[in-house]
């Protein structure tokens, strides 16, 4: 099995909105480990490892966010540096 890392960046509304907290429980249940975090000029910033499946099912939630949420736009979804991750966490 090929694991692959990828990099997002959410901008809309994507802080104050449970947006973080989405993107964790959804990783976790695709299998993906990585992080999530908010960034100082407003959007949210995802690091994903995971199987190719797994991503693509990871940036449709990405674009739709959860409830509250407007995800205006999404930009990444390239290569990423390989780091060892063991979970899915916010970061603060």
């Amino acid at each position: 099995m090929t694991l692959e890392t990828r990099s997002y960046i959410a901008s809309g509304r994507v802080q104050g909105v449970g947006y973080r907290w989405f993107v964790m429980h959804r990783a976790r249940a695709l299998g993906i480990v990585g992080w999530v975090r908010n960034r100082r000029d407003g959007t949210v910033e995802v690091w994903a490892k995971g199987r190719e499946e797994a991503l693509r099912e990871l940036e449709k939630a990405l674009r739709e966010g959860p409830p509250g949420a407007l995800v205006r736009g999404l930009h990444g979804g390239q290569l990423a540096s390989s780091a060892t991750h063991r979970d899915f966490v916010v970061r603060y």
